[in-house]
């Protein structure tokens, strides 16, 4: 595992020039766990070299599971028999992913144990909704302190009721609809883009899957899959927000190449209500063949504060991801903006590290914080949050800040973000990355 890495930047130079859209992060650790389900070889086309996949990977090694880069894909082979004796406690419990583990594993064991998720430290994330969702298809589920045991009998087909749109508790349904026998309907499903991802790949993989981005998705299983099939990943929509909000703190004029738009619909329309001026090229299709994406060609603008609270809300609203951003955005904003993150006990509570650099920041409780715009940001040296979306915001704040600043521990900024310090620097800005 990575060990620590700080960021120093000069901050409060203009951005220029365009950078391309990194593939999903959260749509590359979802179909590693569905490689779970092929008994053939599966290739996944533009993997993400991050270090969430690489603690995944690790896991699948450790448990008996061939994968193998070539390239920007990884080839993944699974053995005649896996092991879950032998899996690598310490990199799965460094992420929340090893969770979508459960669902193919299911068609593997009749009784197993998986140690408890880490990732983000953003207060209590339950695993209800995986328990209740899974529980329909004749699967029971124990949370103890530090694993998941897991026990079923015969697998039946279910109509699922999601009590929560979560993406991933909606990602295990599937799974665990994926091989069994019959037709499964899964209602109140999230219809998000690593969803939706998931689905196609399972359809690559021959399963059929009705409803894809919609909240009701229904399943025809297959019981033995053995396919070799290879499936491009779509790029990610939390990706292009860290440039679009690099680009409105610092006040720049820069190029996104291959947003995916359709996950961003409701962030532009907000930033374009709050003064941010952008243009859209025609759309195209990604290499997954699902994923509509466009070029967005931003300018530098005069923000204001949006009028209305901005919260996130289950696709088609604004991307629980996505809501950090808005917290540094509105520092640059004239005026007071009020953000509820009602989804996380504790994530809002990091948004006042933005004080640090110079923010006007009143965090009413753990949910809801107001911003107090624009404030002059000024340099500074932060310990990275321990999460990932409060983590990116203190970078693009250090971004626009005249003077010299240092972003310490970034493993929670590269659990997620691919390449970055180059990237940014290929757009002129002055980072380098130190250990």
């Amino acid at each position: 595992m990575q060990g620590e890495m700080n960021f120093s930047i000069e901050g409060g130079h203009k951005l220029k020039g365009s950078v391309e859209t990194s593939r999903s992060k959260n749509g590359a650790v979802a179909l590693l766990a569905a490689s779970l389900l092929n008994r053939g070889r599966t290739t996944l086309e533009h993997m993400p070299k991050i270090e969430e996949v690489n603690r995944l990977i690790e896991v699948l090694r450790s448990i008996g599971v061939s994968v193998e880069w070539r390239g920007t894909s990884v080839v993944i082979q699974p053995p005649q028999k896996i092991s879950l004796k032998t899996i690598d406690r310490a990199a799965a419990t460094r992420t929340r992913s090893i969770l979508m583990f459960i669902g193919p594993l299911l068609h593997l064991f009749k009784r197993f144990e998986l140690p408890q998720s880490g990732g983000c430290t953003l207060g209590l994330r339950s695993a209800r909704p995986h328990l209740m969702a899974l529980e329909k298809f004749g699967v029971d589920i124990e949370a103890r302190s530090d694993s998941y045991v897991v026990s079923r009998g015969k697998l039946v087909p279910a109509d699922v009721v999601l009590y929560e749109s979560s993406d991933t508790a909606t990602i295990n349904a599937l799974f665990a609809a994926a091989r069994v026998d019959g037709t499964s309907t899964i209602k109140y499903a999230s219809a998000n883009y690593q969803v939706q991802e998931v689905c196609g790949f399972l359809r690559t993989l021959g399963v059929s899957v009705e409803g894809i981005g919609t909240t009701t998705i229904t399943v025809h299983g297959v019981v033995d899959i053995q396919e070799n099939v290879s499936y491009s990943i779509a790029e990610d929509p939390t990706d292009a927000m860290f440039f679009i909000a690099a680009a409105a703190v610092t006040g720049s004029a820069i190029t996104i190449v291959g947003a995916p738009i359709e996950f961003l619909e409701v962030e532009l329309l907000i930033l374009e209500k709050m003064g941010l001026k952008f243009e859209l090229s025609k759309p195209r299709l990604s290499n997954n063949g699902i994923t509509k994406l466009v070029d967005i060609s931003l300018k530098s603008s005069n923000i204001i504060a949006f009028p209305e609270k901005i919260h996130a809300r289950p696709y088609p609203g604004l991307n629980i991801d996505n809501l950090p951003f808005f917290a540094v955005i509105a520092t640059q904003a004239k005026g007071t903006t009020l953000i509820h993150d009602w989804v996380y006990e504790k994530r809002a509570i990091y948004y006042t590290d933005l004080d640090r650099l110079g923010a006007t920041t009143v965090l009413h409780d753990p949910h809801r914080i107001s911003i107090e715009g624009p404030s002059r940001l000024k340099p500074a040296e932060v310990i990275c949050p321990p999460a990932l979306r409060p983590a990116t915001i203190i970078l693009v704040a250090m971004l626009a800040a005249k003077g010299q600043s240092v972003l310490r521990n970034v493993y929670s900024i590269n659990r997620g973000y691919e390449d970055i310090v180059a990237r940014l620097q290929k757009l002129g800005a002055r980072i380098e990355a130190t250990s």
